[in-house]
């Protein structure tokens, strides 16, 4: 039987132990050789046959290399050692000494069917030997070497069964062992891989997070400056057609006031990007003023409604609701010409919502580009900025039908 984790200490004794026992075996024999009464033919023949079992042993060890586990060849040089084992302790008991090898290396030389044959073939050369020697003589003689064999026989059954279930626990051993390198390989080469898409990821959520801010500066931008910028173009544009000074110097206070705001704007956003507006006033009353300032600037009506109870919300949130309405009032302005304007502020429970509504001349959504001619980001840039503080935006329009806003955010108060 094959054995992958054979012990390198019974690899060496396959080697050598039987040569160390063909020695014990000459030497005890010489020594005994007339006590046990060998003729002169009988020695010359049993050197001969111990000469013979030299290279016989060297050969069954260089079968063994050359293909390990039993095969055919190292069963027939088992049987040939066997023979010569039983012939010399049939000249001399005291060749059992290398005869008790073939108990010893019969599941290493012999197929599986064949160990139990090959072990009773050496029970008897062993019991021929332990009665003082073959051929029994008398009725005693072999009923005693018969009740030796059966002895021989029992003892190497059980250790035989023994010998196969530690080796079988052996191989299991060895195939658990093996298995749990498997895994451990597999866990590795996991554990490398993971931390491999780990630093991707890393990798993606920066560029993610660098391009998202870059987005949202423009957006600061264009809400603020740009902002500003239109409304003192539009501001000095009435100046050049004014009728009279008071009305242009009227126009030029309010375009001053413009360049003073889009100035702290810049400089705000510098800082910390949050608007002006809010850094003395909540989110009301800047979007009040918001509201009255653009009425002023358009002529046309603007009011300005708060439902609800009023809550102080996240500086984030804040923001986010009065530039969607800076930039809902500024697309009203450019493109739908109102002559009203109504922004309603609700705070309802866990959300807080921001209705524009307009009477323009409203328009086809669909038809609408995320980024505008004139550089602006238009509903898409509304529509980021609610979405990234898990908000939402909706539009809804009609050609001649005015337009409608509507932004719902998370409300989130500040707790500072």
């Amino acid at each position: 039987m094959t054995n992958p984790v054979e012990p390198s200490r019974r690899v060496g004794f396959d080697t050598w132990g039987p040569h160390a026992l063909l020695a014990v075996a000459v030497v005890t024999a010489a020594g005994a050789a007339h006590a046990v009464g060998m003729t002169r033919d009988a020695m010359y023949a049993a050197g001969a046959l111990a000469a013979a079992a030299v290279p016989l042993q060297l050969c069954l060890g260089l079968a063994r290399r050359n293909t390990p586990g039993p095969n055919r060849t190292s069963a027939v040089l088992y049987f040939l050692r066997w023979a010569l084992g039983f012939v010399l302790a049939w000249l001399n008991p005291f060749f059992a000494f290398y005869a008790v090898a073939g108990y010893y290396s019969a599941d290493r030389h012999l197929p599986r069917r064949l160990v139990m044959p090959g072990l009773v073939l050496t029970a008897i050369t062993m019991a021929g030997s332990q009665i003082g020697g073959l051929p029994p003589h008398g009725p005693v003689s072999w009923t005693g070497f018969f009740v030796v064999f059966a002895a021989n026989v029992g003892m190497v059954t059980l250790f035989t069964r023994f010998a196969r279930q530690e080796q079988a626990l052996t191989q299991g051993q060895a195939d658990t062992i093996a298995e749990l390198e498997r895994t451990n390989t597999a866990l590795q080469e996991a554990l490398e891989e993971n931390a491999a898409l780990h630093a991707q990821l890393l990798v993606q959520a920066r560029e993610a997070g660098v391009a998202d801010e870059r987005r949202r500066l423009a957006a600061e931008i264009h809400d603020t400056i740009a902002q500003g910028l239109t409304g003192i173009i539009a501001q000095l544009q009435v100046v050049a057609n004014a009728p009279d000074l008071d009305t242009a110097r009227t126009h030029l206070e309010r375009a001053s006031s413009l360049a003073r705001h889009s100035l702290g704007e810049a400089r705000r956003s510098v800082h910390n990007l949050a608007p002006v507006a809010l850094a003395a006033d909540g989110l009301p009353e800047a979007l009040k003023k918001t509201v009255t300032d653009w009425g002023e600037r358009t002529g046309a009506r603007a009011d300005f409604t708060v439902t609800g109870t009023t809550e102080h919300l996240h500086e984030e949130v804040s923001a986010t609701l009065l530039r969607i309405s800076q930039e809902a009032l500024s697309n009203a302005a450019r493109h739908a010409r109102p002559t009203r304007v109504g922004v309603t502020l609700s705070f309802m429970g866990d959300e807080v919502t921001l209705d524009i509504r307009d009477d323009g001349t409203g328009f086809d959504p669909a038809a609408v580009p995320e980024r505008t001619h004139a550089g602006g980001f238009g509903l898409g840039g509304m529509r980021a900025r609610a979405e990234r503080i898990a908000g939402s935006l909706t539009v809804e329009s009609e050609p001649g039908q005015g337009t409608a806003v509507s932004a719902r955010v998370p409300l989130v108060r500040d707790d500072r």
